[in-house]
């Protein structure tokens, strides 16, 4: 069977499952916070090791470009941690916005429907 993929179609599918990958993580906790731990990880990871042993290959005055490049590198991570930690906070507590919402709505009917029996 012969197939005819466009670089158009790949591209569409590629966009389709960068889409869905990212609600998927965007909406579970338990994977937000992995994703968090691994990103942070590696930012702290590349920041000890372009101070330490990186140090000489990172030289700002002999490769300005790949110094930059390293370091913009190290804060594009942290900042991408920094964010997928605030939305945590925030999908929590709008989950408990919800939560305490569906609880006092539970009271009053439970009330009401006592009030109503007596």
């Amino acid at each position: 069977m012969v197939t005819n993929d466009t670089p158009d179609e790949k591209r569409l599918r590629l966009a389709s499952f960068v889409i869905h990958a990212t609600r998927g993580l965007v909406r579970d906790q338990k994977s937000r916070r992995r994703v968090m731990m691994v990103v942070l990880g590696g930012a702290v990871l590349l920041m000890i090791s372009g101070s330490t042993f990186l140090q000489g290959a990172l030289d700002p005055h002999e490769r300005p470009g790949w110094f930059v490049l390293f370091w913009l590198v190290c804060a594009w991570l942290t900042i991408t941690a920094i964010l997928i930690a605030i939305l945590d906070v925030l999908m929590v507590s709008g989950g408990a916005r919800k939560a305490e919402r569906e609880l006092r709505e539970k009271i009053e009917r439970e009330s009401s429907r006592r009030s109503a029996s007596r």
